[in-house]
């Protein structure tokens, strides 16, 4: 079964949007629960980084937002 150049883009970009989206949840809540900066800044850089690879892949296929 073949699927679609489209498809398969918007589910890639849904995958990595889940997980840009949990990073940040977890980042969130090292920080709330009073975790020390040294866990939750990096935690910060990580889901920035994989936010920036979502938007990226968003922006390169001419994906709406």
């Amino acid at each position: 079964m073949t699927t679609s150049l489209v498809s398969r883009d918007k589910a890639e970009a849904k995958k990595k949007g889940i997980l840009a989206g949990g990073a940040w949840g977890g980042t969130v809540l090292l920080a709330a629960i009073g975790a020390t900066p040294f866990l939750w800044i990096p935690a910060a850089g990580g889901a920035a980084y994989m936010t920036y690879k979502w938007f990226m892949f968003r922006a390169k296929r001419g994906m709406r937002f």
